[in-house]
């Protein structure tokens, strides 16, 4: 991975050197020198770092190298810190460029020789040991792949499956013959051959959904905890158990499924001790037809847990066919997944059938070769798998390794990020690409915002199948996601040999925060780059003082996610101390309680990119400081009810790609910011608006939006609005043009508003209108003179008073794809079963749901 830190640093510099800075100019000559000897050691630092495995003297000298790269960047940090104080310092010259205690100006400059020489000697010792031929050939291979990545975004469908029919069709015929007990159905097999799929296709199955009144699904993993697992199954039945004993636990499940038919998955596990599961199912409600499906690599389990070997499912691994098929699927899904080039199909024949059959290995395989496009390229990586197969027996892992290695440098860093969080754990998008912002991980690109680069890393990720998608939204957009327990093995090696993550926090730039960390594991490091939170969905970190006090002293952190935390000490405290850590660009304060206000203390931190205050229900005002935090990219305040407004000035922050939960100021608070500075957010990607009262919304300020030209997603709530006259207002608020995704929330008109229409919104793409007042569609919603919307999906939730006929709809949206409606009662023409209830969707070509 030190092709990885080598490439943050080498960003770093191209931009530092760009500036004036005096201080950095002082060492301008250190700092060119550095940049050019990395560039030369680029093309062959990705075959080096692949060797390190195989010789542990080339894993020692690349184990330095990241030291220095690291030190190095640190030591750039602190030259950029000081260029912008430069002005403030009444001693100049005398002045250290680090704070007291640490080195000066003449030292720096001396470690910075000192640096430039053992990088110099290191790189004749890797080359020593590669050899000239190997490191001319890795100065061609594959370079414009690692910077300009071939398909950006997701580009086949995650939910396509493919041979595992019939072990549904098996699985689904056991669960309706169910009748008195518990049914205990077991799928076992190796990993990655498709356990965990077979079980998520019989639950989310449509006639599974109806058949059973209440569905669980529990990842149990080899860390597993008894309480935990029955924390889970309540969460999933829509109580967060807080503070309930053991017994207490089992109680409430009882009482919930008393009565009703029920399927529980408890997947992925390990344990040959089936007594935890004995004191669960006792107290479990018999009857009625519930079951139980249980995955696991072992046949004992299944035993321990008394599935009978009736009802034990071995799935077969996948077929010659079905495996080109599922292969063809994605390595060439950028051409509908058929293969143009008859000089590759040979070749990928080739490498399928050393795949064996296993989805994972085939799907690891596919991905890494959806972004090589050359017969060479193709060559080269059955050469390579051919390689790894011969030191490694197990088929899924050395493809696995492949694609890691195969990987452009910015998306190991990336790729590595998954290491910190526990099994089994759900993650959202949104942290994942904030975190790699924050830290450099996303290359930055001209004319690209870093919002939408870091996506395009999350893609790179999801496309290789390396990451799989757990939740979209109803246009297709990945919200949560998770990775395979195999593919988890792979990355917690790849980060402890890489010192990026290590379990016990020794020696590695990166620590996940949850409740079980020791002070112990902050005590011994304080080269800490990012901590993140890494709680599971529905829990909260209890953080003792002795470790919030600890994270003020890792002064090189750059990322900080407190999110989901409750803190022994007051929250004001700790943020105080949170303001010295100046190199800070990505902070997280979401649902982190009480958060009531930010300090004074934390205007120092100039370097902010991300602030994410969201969830924080009883911050009630931000401080006028904010406007300062001129490199700001994201600003989420969404679901923070108390918030009255925003700063006056926010307009100034004009990098500002992402803004949500946006609160106008009324007319009577004249601190706030009102919305015609929006006007000058001429960079903003995403917004989202929180409108309640009509005064929010200027006459002369109704054209606020419409020449926000970078504008791509729209949300206006108008959640608890009040008057009337607020619907004439937003009538007038025109959206920019080019808008692709609108959602209105809560709006409280009955007729659309009149904007709502083909030709002012000729770019949209999707349209989600959820809860609120309208019942009609304005008739400029319809179209004039044969105009009509380019809209690709529809959704269409909680609006009691709507009518419209699915004809017209059809008629209006050619392009349409997608259509989702839940209670939507006057919707009855719509192709959805139970439109006026939980609804369902609409697929073009395929029957509504």
């Amino acid at each position: 991975m030190v092709d990885a830190v080598v490439t943050v640093l080498l960003e770093r510099l191209l931009n530092t050197l760009a500036e004036e800075g005096r201080v950095v100019n002082e060492f301008r000559g250190q700092f060119e020198k550095l940049q050019n000897e990395l560039q030369l050691m680029q093309c062959f630092l990705k075959d080096a770092d692949k060797q390190k495995r195989k010789n542990q003297t080339l894993h020692g000298i690349m184990a330095n190298l990241r030291e220095l790269i690291y030190e190095s960047e640190d030591i750039l940090a602190d030259c950029q810190l000081q260029s912008r104080e430069d002005n403030q310092c009444s001693n100049g010259w005398l002045e250290c460029i680090y704070p007291p205690n640490l080195l000066c100006q003449y030292q720096t400059g001396k470690r910075l020789r000192e640096i430039n020489e053992k990088i110099t000697n290191i790189k004749q010792n890797i080359m020593s040991y590669l050899g000239p031929s190997i490191t001319n050939d890795m100065g061609r291979r594959d370079a414009s792949n690692d910077q300009f990545p071939r398909w950006s975004s997701h580009v086949y469908d995650h939910t396509q499956v493919v041979g595992l029919e019939d072990d549904t069709k098996k699985i689904k015929g056991w669960l309706c013959n169910a009748d008195v007990g518990i049914l205990k159905i077991g799928i076992v097999g190796m990993g990655g051959l498709g356990k965990t799929t077979i079980a998520q296709m019989v639950f989310n199955d449509r006639e599974t959904e109806d058949r059973f009144e209440r569905r669980m699904w529990v990842s149990v993993s080899q860390s597993f905890d008894e309480e935990q697992i029955m924390r889970s199954m309540l969460r999933t039945l829509g109580d967060a158990s807080v503070g309930d004993d053991r017994g207490e636990l089992l109680r409430k499940i009882n009482q919930y499924l008393l009565g009703k038919r029920y399927l529980i998955v408890m997947d992925d596990v390990w344990s040959l001790d089936g007594n935890w599961w004995s004191r669960i199912s006792e107290g479990l409600p018999k009857g009625n037809g519930s079951s139980v499906i249980i995955t696991t690599r072992l046949v004992k389990v299944l035993r321990k847990m008394e599935v009978s070997e009736a009802r034990t499912h071995q799935p077969d691994i996948l077929n010659g066919n079905n495996s080109w098929l599922l292969f063809r699927k994605i390595a060439f899904a950028g051409s509908g997944g058929e293969c143009t080039k008859p000089e590759l199909e040979k070749i990928g024949r080739e490498i399928v059938q050393k795949c064996n059959g296993l989805p994972l290995a085939i799907k690891a395989i596919g991905g890494m070769l959806l972004y090589k496009s050359h017969y060479h390229e193709w060559k080269r990586i059955a050469d390579n798998f051919r390689d790894e197969l011969g030191e490694n027996d197990d088929t899924v892992m050395p493809s696995l390794q492949l694609s890691y290695d195969e990987l452009p440098p910015y998306l190991k860093s990336c790729f590595l990020s998954f290491s910190l969080y526990p099994e089994d754990c759900v993650i959202t998008k949104e942290q994942l690409v904030h975190w790699w912002i924050g830290e450099g991980f996303v290359p930055l690109r001209s004319a690209i915002p870093s919002t939408e680069a870091g996506e395009d890393c999350f893609s790179g990720l999801t496309n290789r199948c390396l990451v799989e998608v757990v939740e979209k939204t109803y246009n297709g957009t990945i919200h949560t996601c998770k990775i395979h327990d195999m593919v988890r093995e792979l990355v917690i090696k790849m980060a402890e040999n890489n010192a990026f993550f290590e379990v016990t926090g020794r020696g590695c730039r990166h620590f996940g925060i949850d409740t079980k960390m020791d002070r112990k594991q902050l005590a011994a490091n304080h080269k800490l780059r990012a901590l993140m939170s890494t709680t599971k969905t529905g829990e909260v970190n209890k953080i003792s003082s002795s470790i919030a006090n600890r994270f003020s002293e890792c002064k090189y952190l750059r990322v900080l996610d407190l999110c989901k935390s409750v803190f022994e000490m007051p929250l004001t405290s700790l943020l105080s101390h949170i303001g010295f850590l100046q190199h800070l660009t990505y902070l997280s304060l979401s649902n982190t309680h009480p958060l009531i206000q930010l300090p004074p203390s934390l205007e120092s931190l100039i370097n902010l990119m991300i602030l994410n205050l969201s969830y924080s229900q009883n911050l009630k005002v931000l401080p006028p400081y904010l406007t300062k935090f001129k490199k700001l990219r994201v600003l989420d305040v969404s679901n923070c009810g108390s918030l009255e407004y925003l700063p006056e000035g926010l307009g100034r922050l004009s990098n500002l790609e992402v803004l949500l939960g946006f609160r106008p100021a009324r007319a009577s608070q004249l601190k706030g910011c009102r919305i015609a500075e929006l006007r000058n957010l001429s960079q903003l990607r995403k917004l989202g608006l929180h409108l309640v009262w009509d005064d929010e919304i200027g006459d002369s300020e109704v054209s606020a939006l419409v020449n926000l030209q970078q504008l791509q997603f729209l949300t206006i709530s108008c959640f608890d609005s009040h008057g009337s006259d607020l619907v004439d207002k937003l009538d007038k608020l025109y959206p920019p043009p080019g808008l692709l995704e609108l959602c209105l929330q809560f709006y409280p008109g009955k007729l659309s508003p009149a904007w709502l229409n083909p030709i002012s919104l000729h770019m949209l793409r999707y349209l989600w209108i959820s809860s609120g007042n309208l019942a009609v569609m304005h008739e400029s919603f319809f179209g004039e003179n044969n105009s009509a919307w380019n809209i690709e999906g529809l959704m269409f939730e909680s609006l009691s008073d709507l009518e419209m006929e699915w004809q017209t709809v059809q008629q209006v949206m050619p392009s349409l794809k997608i259509v989702k409606a839940s209670w939507c009662p006057n919707l009855e023409s719509f192709p959805i079963e139970d439109v006026g209830f939980r609804g369902g969707v609409w697929n073009k070509g395929e029957r509504g749901r």
